[in-house]
């Protein structure tokens, strides 16, 4: 044993765990203590909740650990991605507990241009394919204004010239979103300001714009690379009111640019495409109001004139009236004829009509024969029934027991009650309209019979012949001949001191001013 005590002794230092990872550490750290380390970024998931991101740079061959701490990250130009080529700046050193060796990078850049370039055109290739550049998808701009919201930054160039352009072509009312243009916040400030806008109430404290301006001087692509930022490409295309774009020169394009509903080359380009210009339109409105007062008294000129041909067109009013005229003296000498035809007419109609007491009283002893009958078989039926109705009921009888018959009986007798009192009423009702209708026909017998005595009351007379007829017309009067006249209250005589030079010529309407009936003096 002690032997081999002897044989393992070494003149080699012993050094704990601990002791040999704290001496690779040092010595790592002052042999690498700054070192720029290009490669591909691998494995990154975004910063922990701690603020540090930790992943791989990696080449074809191999791969070292990396680590931001979060004061570095906050300092960064743009925002690390998964599979860029970046250039990071740093130190090495160990990390003891997984014995293995990291980067710590204070600053990471892109690889080059080229990168960017590259990773610019696969955002865009991706959001393309999505359809948030679609053509159909844009919005119009309103053609004018009330509000207006530009994102940019408060300091710089870019908002005076916006502001002073449009000041010149129409001034309104311009709300500013103060933002950084630049650096790792630049797009989500931005981003921030958009749904910002969009999210102002109509009508609140602060207006809400009717379309917004995006807008940021010019610079390299390093500069406007928050502007390719996806999150802030698809605000923009979610954004309900219009945006315009207005990032960089002419020549610098972003996604922006292509998510917006219109792009300007420049800020000042922005500020003319969103307002017209309103010296402008005051001249086209004053030149529209000139055509218009010229249209209209072209157009008065031209019916006045359509007007004055028309009345030199029309007849007078003496032609217009004539034919009705002569219309109207036809009719009125028609009317006279037609008058006297009529009544002729009636008269003959009414003649033809043979209206005697006799017959009247004829139709009423016939409907007074026919109401008897009615009634005698009415009250034979009636009696019939109640017949029927009580050999069915002695039938009935026989069948049933005492206690139901009864009350059959109390029910059959009630029926039979409330039945009796309707005939009674019924027939009573009957003879009552029978009676009533026998009362109007004696009452027009009698008031035929009557007629002439009634008619004679009302300070007519008749004339009677010496044969006793009625005489009714002039013309059956012969000068000398007796009459008799009949009143109400009796009968005189008469002797005719005229005939038939009495009579109107024939075809001749009698005179207005001679005797009513035609007839001349009768004493």
């Amino acid at each position: 044993m002690e032997d081999l005590l002897s044989e393992s002794k070494t003149n080699a230092a012993e050094f704990t765990v601990s002791e040999l990872s704290n001496a690779l550490k040092r010595t790592v750290e002052d042999a690498f203590g700054h070192v720029r380390v290009r490669g591909e970024i691998s494995g990154y998931r975004g910063p922990h909740s701690s603020g540090h991101a930790y992943f791989c740079l990696k080449d074809d061959r191999a791969r070292l650990d990396a680590v931001i701490w979060r004061t570095a990250m906050a300092r960064l130009k743009f925002r690390p991605e998964e599979g860029m080529e970046v250039i990071a700046t740093g130190r090495l050193t160990t990390y003891p507990g997984k014995s293995n060796y990291q980067i710590v990078i204070d600053s990471l850049e892109p690889a080059g241009a080229g990168a960017l370039m590259a990773l610019l055109e696969e955002r865009k290739r991706r959001l393309a394919a999505e359809g948030l550049f679609d053509a159909a998808r844009k919005r119009r701009l309103p053609y004018m204004p009330g509000v207006i919201g530009v994102v940019t930054s408060p300091t710089g160039a870019v908002i005076r010239d916006i502001v002073h352009r449009i000041k010149d072509r129409f001034p309104l009312r311009v709300v500013v979103w103060p933002v950084r243009v630049q650096g790792d916040t630049c797009a989500a400030e931005v981003t921030a300001a958009v749904q910002g806008f969009n999210a102002l109430p109509a009508g609140g404290p602060i207006p809400r714009p009717d379309l917004i301006i995006v807008a940021r001087g010019g610079g390299s692509l390093e500069d406007l690379w928050g502007f390719n930022d996806e999150a802030l490409a698809r605000a923009v295309a979610a954004s309900d009111l219009p945006v315009v774009s207005a990032v960089g020169h002419e020549t610098d394009w972003t996604l922006v640019d292509h998510a917006a509903d219109v792009r300007a080359p420049t800020p000042t380009g922005a500020a003319e495409i969103a307002v017209p210009v309103r010296a402008e339109l005051e001249a086209r409105l004053a030149n529209l109001g000139a055509r218009l007062r010229g249209c209209i008294g072209r157009s008065g000129d031209r019916k006045r004139t359509a007007l004055r041909a028309a009345a030199r067109a029309l007849p007078s009013p003496d032609q217009l009236l004539a034919l009705p005229r002569r219309h109207f003296d036809e009719a009125t000498s028609r009317l006279q004829r037609a008058l006297v035809v009529g009544v002729e007419r009636k008269r003959a109609r009414l003649g033809a009509v043979r209206l005697a007491p006799a017959t009247l009283a004829r139709q009423i002893g016939e409907t007074r024969r026919h109401l008897e009958r009615d009634f005698v078989r009415a009250l034979t039926a009636f009696r019939a029934g109640i017949r029927q109705r009580r050999i069915d009921y002695s039938r009935c009888a026989a069948r049933v027991t005492p206690a139901p018959l009864q009350r059959r009986n109390g029910l059959a007798r009630q029926a039979l009650g409330a039945l009796a009192g309707r005939h009674d009423k019924a027939m009573a009702l009957r003879l009552e309209r029978v009676r009533a209708r026998l009362g109007q026909a004696d009452r027009l017998l009698a008031t035929l019979k009557l007629s002439d005595q009634a008619i004679l009351e009302r300070g007519y007379a008749l004339v009677l012949g010496q044969d006793g007829g009625v005489i009714k017309r002039a013309a059956d009067v012969s000068a000398g001949a007796p009459l008799s006249l009949r009143f109400a209250d009796g009968e005189a005589h008469a002797v005719a001191t005229s005939g038939e030079a009495a009579r109107p010529a024939r075809g001749k309407p009698a005179d207005k001013k001679a005797a009513p009936g035609g007839q001349g003096s009768l004493f």
